[in-house]
C-alpha cells in the first residue's frame, strides 16, 4: 500500500463491443498489487451502465479499456453519461488500449484526464492515479 491509510477506489470496466480483457485484467491485478481496491465490472458494458456503477460504488477512478477503435466515440459517451450523473467532477476518467497518439489530446478536450496506449506501464498508471486522487477530506 501506498503511504496513504485509504484505498483508492478503481472501477475497471470494457464499454462497446470488445471481446478481449486479458490485458485489464493484468492492469486490475498491478493496481491491487499498488494497494488500490479494484472493482471489475466486466465487459461490452454501455456509458450508462458504467457511470451508474460508478456513482454507486463510490470511486475514485472510473478506468475504461477500449481495442476496437472507438475510443473516440465510446469515451465522449462515458464523459456524457459521468456528467449527467454529477460523478464526473469527482473521478479520475482513464482509459487505455489500442489509441493512437494523435487521438491523446482530443480525448482529454473530451474530459478523459489520463490516456494510456499500448506499451504503457503498470507503474505508470499506477503513479499517474496516486497523483491524480486526492485524500479524503477529514470527517468531523
Amino acid at each position: 500500500m501506498s503511504d496513504r491509510d485509504w484505498p483508492i477506489r478503481v472501477m475497471i470496466a470494457k464499454v462497446g463491443l470488445d471481446g478481449h480483457d486479458r490485458g485489464l485484467k493484468i492492469i486490475a491485478r498491478g493496481l491491487r498489487d499498488a494497494g488500490m481496491e479494484v472493482i471489475y465490472l466486466g465487459m461490452r458494458l454501455t456509458p450508462d451502465a458504467v457511470a451508474a456503477a460508478a456513482q454507486e460504488e463510490d470511486v475514485d477512478v472510473v478506468g475504461i479499456s477500449i481495442l476496437s477503435g472507438a475510443h473516440m466515440r465510446l469515451m465522449s459517451r462515458v464523459v456524457k453519461a459521468l456528467e449527467d450523473l454529477g460523478v464526473k467532477e469527482r473521478v479520475l476518467l482513464v482509459v487505455g488500449g489500442t489509441i493512437p497518439d494523435a487521438d491523446v489530446g482530443p480525448l482529454q478536450e473530451t474530459g478523459v484526464d489520463g490516456v494510456f496506449p499500448v506499451g504503457t506501464t503498470i507503474g505508470d498508471i499506477v503513479e499517474f492515479v496516486r497523483a491524480g486522487v486526492p485524500a479524503p477530506e477529514p470527517g468531523p
